[in-house]
């Protein structure tokens, strides 16, 4: 699977779907309890802007998530990120992507943003009451990859992630996806 082009098709779902939920209220809760729909909004934006000026520049080193702000539902923002890594990716997956300092393999860290954002456009979906449905072949690359960032230090009671949530065997491949990333998916 192509985590370029996935990552990309997940982006544009993820503008139109910040658009859709525009009028969302912002202190809305989401299932990322971390959260409301505004700071979701703030967190995804930021994030986006932080990793793709981190692929884009020179040095592979991320802008400060914290310092952007987002403008209306961030939907542009998303679309113009998107676009400069359409011109990045795939070449600069070869470079390591500095995240605070640290530095991460780049194809590793395409693979980390896919599942983050396919997990907070389904929380932004859930919390503003909107379909949300990226492709199963990359549901499936999160489903491969998240297992390996899922780990004990970072997934249980009062960690960044729940403890896994039981779906059943009919389940789709994103109920599976935030069964595994602690979420309860709702039907």
């Amino acid at each position: 699977m192509d985590t370029s082009a996935a990552l990309i098709r997940t982006l544009d779902q993820l503008a139109d779907l910040l658009d859709q939920a525009a009028d969302t209220p912002p202190d809305s809760p989401t299932p990322c309890t971390a959260f409301d729909v505004a700071a979701l909004r703030h967190h995804i934006v930021g994030w986006l802007i932080a990793f793709t000026d981190g692929y884009t520049a020179d040095d592979h080193t991320c802008s400060d998530a914290d310092a952007v702000t987002v403008d209306g539902s961030g939907a542009d923002q998303v679309r113009d990120a998107a676009a400069r890594l359409r011109k990045a990716l795939p070449d600069a997956l070869a470079n390591p992507l500095k995240i605070g300092g640290a530095g991460m393999p780049g194809d590793m860290a395409a693979s980390m943003i896919l599942w983050e954002y396919q997990m907070h456009g389904w929380d932004l979906a859930q919390a503003a009451g909107l379909e949300w449905a990226p492709d199963d072949d990359a549901l499936e690359a999160s489903l491969a990859f998240a297992p390996a960032m899922l780990t004990p230090d970072f997934q249980g009671e009062g960690k960044s992630f729940a403890p896994a949530v039981p779906v059943g065997e009919s389940a789709t491949p994103l109920e599976r996806l935030v069964g595994l990333s602690g979420r309860q998916p709702m039907r």
